[in-house]
This record gives structure tokens, sequence and C-alpha cells, in this order.
């Protein structure tokens, strides 16, 4: 469990790095009486999906951790 968790905390740590640049590269702004505004064209799923997949791995390398 405990080479599973880390594992699963790498993965996600990589999937956050490269697909959070590629979702920042998607963003486009726009400058309005002084004010920047961004929009987001980015797919923001497989960001939330690393994100989640990084806490399992924590908590598995945590939980392997106390016992």
């Amino acid at each position: 469990m405990k080479t599973g968790g880390a594992i699963l905390l790498v993965l996600g740590i990589v999937g956050l790095l490269i697909f959070g640049i590629q979702a920042i590269n998607d963003s486009e702004s726009f400058s309005l009486f002084g004010l920047d505004f961004a929009v987001s064209k980015a797919d923001w799923k497989p960001v939330i999906i690393s994100a989640v997949v990084s806490v399992v791995g924590i908590i598995l390398f945590a939980v392997n951790k106390k016992s």
C-alpha cells in the first residue's frame, strides 16, 4: 500500500503540472477600461482528476505509515 500510495502521489503531481500548464496556456486575457479579464477555454477535468489522485496517494501513504 505504501508503494501504491507513493506511485499515485507522483503520478498525481506530474498530472497536475502537465495539465495545469496546459490549462493556463489555454486561457486568454483582455483589457477593458484598464482592468485585465481572463477567459478560460481550458478543460479543467484532468487537473481535478490529478488533484484527486494526489490526495488519494497522500492518504494511502500516510495511513500505511502509521501502522
